[in-house]
């Protein structure tokens, strides 16, 4: 792609609409971005009949213990990392189940790498330490849709049999072109011309939100609407975990804070213990015979 081509980008363009930033007041840029950024909703559900399968089919692959891997340069690689370690405290992952490869390696995540972005080998030869597999799925974030790191990622990470999926914020981009699944939200020009840690860096955001919670809740890690394998590791999550056993198994605090210290804290196998009158061990022999999943344990015979 030549630098004719980057200008003619959707995320590179110049609104006119915002051609008089600079003379705005405090009140009026607030409410201009503000405005701007109540479209990319709207943009994220025009592009559900991309995401939707590229969930479904990630979701499968991490049923049959596959990892999800978020590849990106600058800000798009940040908020992989974001979204990334989120899980572990969230859903009680390994941090090796999601994790993100930035480009620049992980210094690059609060000091910029300069140039770190073009280079493809590298972006292929990341792939290759991470061991990709058949069942992983590699999923490449630009803003531009055409980094040549995120690209080169993706393309080897199909050629070593992992589901490549591209997501950017242009029309017809080559991170698309590689990909398995070209996931495509097309936010427009962004109040700051070229800062695509705006509009796009949201619209992003909202995706992996869609794919790490998505995938989790279908893998069983979600009892209901209720995070039943956060890790209670402070006050507040503690009182969550008691609020959720409290609901779960219709009990006074007494009883499910008593439940809990037995199974150290492990919202399910307090709740088990409780609906289902037994023990630790029987408790846990019944959620993983149910595959980790509460309502399955809860209601089998």
């Amino acid at each position: 792609m030549t630098l004719e081509d980057l200008g003619a980008l959707a995320t590179e363009a110049s609104d006119p609409r915002y051609a008089r930033l600079d003379q705005m007041s405090v009140t009026e840029l607030a409410q201009t971005m503000n405005d701007a950024d109540a479209t990319v909703p709207a943009a994220v559900r025009r592009a559900l009949p991309q995401i939707v399968p590229a969930i479904e089919a990630t979701a499968e692959r991490m049923a049959r213990g596959g990892r999800l891997v978020y590849v990106g340069a600058g800000t798009p690689g940040r908020i992989g990392v974001l979204d990334a370690s989120e899980c572990p405290p969230t859903f009680s992952t390994p941090p090796e189940l999601v994790f993100a490869i930035m480009a620049g390696g992980p210094g690059a995540i609060v000091n910029p790498v300069e140039g770190a972005e073009d280079d493809a080998e590298a972006g292929a030869a990341a792939i290759d330490a991470a061991g990709i597999g058949p069942l992983d799925t590699v999923i490449g974030i630009a803003s531009s849709g055409r980094t040549p790191y995120v690209v080169a990622a993706v393309r080897r990470a199909r050629e070593r049999g992992a589901l490549g999926i591209g997501l950017s914020c242009n029309a017809d981009t080559p991170l698309s072109a590689v990909a398995e699944h070209g996931i495509e939200v097309e936010v427009g020009p962004e109040v700051l011309s070229g800062s695509t840690r705006l509009k796009s860096g949201t619209a992003q955001k909202l995706v992996l939100n869609m794919f790490s919670t998505i995938s989790m809740v279908r893998g069983g890690k979600a009892y209901g609407n209720l995070m039943v394998d956060v890790k209670a590791t402070n006050h507040k999550l503690r009182e969550r975990a008691i609020r959720m056993v409290r609901t779960i198994a219709e009990v006074d605090r007494d009883t499910a804070v008593a439940a809990l210290e037995t199974a150290a804290w492990d919202v399910k196998l307090a709740s088990i213990m409780i609906r289902r009158g037994e023990d630790l061990a029987a408790a846990t022999t019944r959620l993983t015979a149910a595959g980790g999943r509460l309502r399955t344990a809860l209601e089998e015979n």
